[in-house]
């Protein structure tokens, strides 16, 4: 029993931060997508149509170019008093998508509520539109509408699940730094123990010479004359 609260104890230091992370990521994930608005999305086509036919590959390269302009002011500013937004708020609100072997242009737009996304993607068509037929003469091709935008039944966004997939990937991708974090910040590394260090050897003092220390006799006393 004891060996047995000694294994827990040390799967709950070590794995706390998970346990931890993971299902407040997860409620947050689910709060989210409770508390944030509603949005809407509605797609409108748009179909590339060469003046000639059997030049087929040349309306698809127009129809790339005429995507990446759904979201230019010269697009936009016909559609802008049409939908009652901004430029820069119409911007922001559709965008364009294209496919590489058909020339067919996909306009979505969003919004609060379903009929101003649709509102939002028909509008951007109609001015694309516009604007590249006043060109057709010179690029060879126009463009006419191919399906107007249906209204939606149910929000593109927010989505629990996906909301609350995110937050729980988010937990743990913030627990398991934790657990990196407090590994690398554990105890510090023992430090090399010292050899210790020798005893200096005091240098050895020459031997004292008995016969060179000794005192040497005294002169003897001169001579008397």
């Amino acid at each position: 029993m004891p060996q047995a609260r000694r294994s827990a104890r040390a799967l709950v230091r070590r794995w706390w931060p998970l346990a931890v992370a993971v299902p407040l990521g997860t409620v947050a994930g689910a709060g989210y997508a409770v508390v944030s608005h509603p949005s809407y999305a509605a797609s409108s086509y748009v179909v590339v149509v060469p003046n000639n036919p059997g030049e087929n590959s040349t309306a698809v390269n127009f129809a790339q170019a005429y995507g990446r302009l759904t979201g230019q002011p010269q697009v936009l500013i016909g559609a802008a008093a049409e939908t009652g937004h901004t430029v820069t708020e119409l911007s922001g609100l559709v965008r364009g998508t294209t496919s590489p072997d058909a020339p067919m242009i996909e306009i979505t737009g969003t919004g609060a509520r379903g009929e101003e996304a649709v509102k939002n993607a028909d509008a951007v068509a109609k001015s694309l539109i516009a604007f590249g037929n006043t060109s057709s003469k010179e690029t060879g091709v126009r463009l006419v509408p191919l399906a107007p935008a249906a209204e939606p039944d149910a929000p593109a966004s927010p989505s629990a699940a996906l909301d609350t997939g995110v937050g729980t990937a988010a937990g743990v991708l913030l627990g398991t730094l934790v657990m990196l974090t407090r590994r690398k910040g554990g105890p510090a590394a023992a430090e090399p123990v010292a050899e210790p260090a020798l005893p200096v050897q005091a240098e050895p003092k020459p031997a004292a010479n008995a016969a060179a220390n000794a005192e040497q006799p005294a002169p003897a006393p001169a001579a008397a004359r």
